[in-house]
C-alpha cells in the first residue's frame, strides 16, 4: 500500500533559487527510505515538506500526498492530528525542540496525553520502556531533570524515543543519529529498523552519512543542488550508480563493498 507520495515538489526561500527542485518520489507500506546528499542538498527541505513544516517565507509547488490525503488541503486540526500520531519527526537538534525549563519527563507526558489516553501508571512505564530501547540508563534520573542537564546526544536520544513511543506509521529523521557516539548510533539505528520489522512502520531518513544509508535503506535516493539525481533499489544504486555525484559518494566510505557497506555503517 502507498502511503507517501511527492510528485514535483519544490521549495524556494528567495523566489529565484529552489532548495528542493521538483522531487518527485513515492513509498509503500514498511520501506525503510534514505536520502543522502552533502549539506544543503535540499534533504532536509523535502523532509519538512512531507509534514508541511516549511520555514516562513518559503514558497512550496507541486505535491505531497501523505495515506491518499493532500496535505495542502488538509486543515490545522488534521495536520496536528497527524502529526505525532501517524506520523513522526526526529529532528537534528531534538534538545532544541526540548523546553529548557520544563523537565524531560513532563514533556513526554505532555505529548503522549495529547494524543492517548492511558492511565498514569502506562504512561510512565511506556516512557521508560522507550528511554531503554534507545539505551540511556538511570531513566528515572532522565524524566526529572531538565533538558540542559543532560549531554546532547542524551537529549537526541529522548527525542528519538518520543517520536517512536506511539509506533507511527511513518517515521522521518533528520540526520537522526548525528549528535550520537559510533556505539550508540549502532543500537539506535536498530531500534529504528526494529520498528519496522515488528509494526510495519516505514521510515524515512535523510543523511550524509552513505554508510547508514546503505545498511538501513529498501531504497536509496541522492540529492544534489535541490534535485533527486539518482533513485532505486539501494543495492542497484551502489553496485551500478548512474550518475558521477554517486559514484564520488560511494568512493568516500571507508571499507566499500558489495556487501550494501555494512562494515562501514555504524
Amino acid at each position: 500500500m502507498e502511503i507517501l507520495r511527492v510528485n514535483n515538489f519544490s521549495v524556494t526561500y528567495d523566489g529565484e533559487h529552489n532548495a528542493a527542485d521538483h522531487v518527485s518520489f513515492s513509498m509503500e507500506q514498511g520501506d525503510i527510505v534514505c536520502i543522502v546528499g552533502e549539506s544543503g542538498s535540499g534533504k532536509s527541505t523535502v523532509l519538512h515538506g512531507v509534514l508541511g513544516l516549511q520555514s516562513p517565507g518559503a514558497v512550496s509547488k507541486g505535491r505531497v500526498t501523505l495515506f491518499g490525503s493532500d496535505l495542502s488541503k488538509l486543515s490545522k486540526a488534521e495536520l496536528m492530528k497527524l502529526r505525532g500520531e501517524q506520523v513522526a519527526m526526529i529532528f537534528q537538534d531534538t534538545g532544541r525542540y526540548l523546553n529548557p525549563i520544563s523537565r524531560v519527563g513532563r514533556q513526554f507526558d505532555a505529548f503522549l496525553r495529547y494524543h492517548v489516553r492511558m492511565s498514569d501508571d502506562e504512561l510512565h512505564a511506556l516512557e521508560k520502556d522507550m528511554l531503554q530501547r534507545v539505551h540511556l540508563q538511570d531513566v528515572d534520573r532522565v524524566l526529572s531533570a531538565y533538558p540542559f542537564e543532560l549531554s546532547g546526544g542524551m537529549r537526541q536520544r529522548v527525542g528519538i524515543a518520543m517520536a517512536m513511543a506511539l509506533k507511527p506509521k511513518l517515521l522521518l529523521g533528520d540526520e537522526p543519529t548525528s549528535a550520537l557516539d559510533v556505539t550508540v548510533q549502532a543500537q539506535v539505528v536498530r531500534q529504528m529498523m526494529d520498528l519496522r520489522d515488528k509494526y510495519g512502520t516505514s521510515l524515512l531518513i535523510v543523511t550524509h552519512n552513505m554508510g547508514v544509508a546503505a545498511y538501513m535503506s529498501d531504497y536509496l535516493g541522492v540529492m544534489q543542488r535541490g534535485r533527486l539525481v539518482e533513485w532505486g533499489r539501494t543495492e542497484d544504486v551502489i553496485r551500478d550508480p548512474q550518475t558521477d555525484y554517486t559514484r564520488k559518494l560511494l568512493k568516500s566510505v571507508i571499507g566499500l563493498n558489495d556487501a550494501r557497506l555494512k562494515g562501514a555503517a555504524v
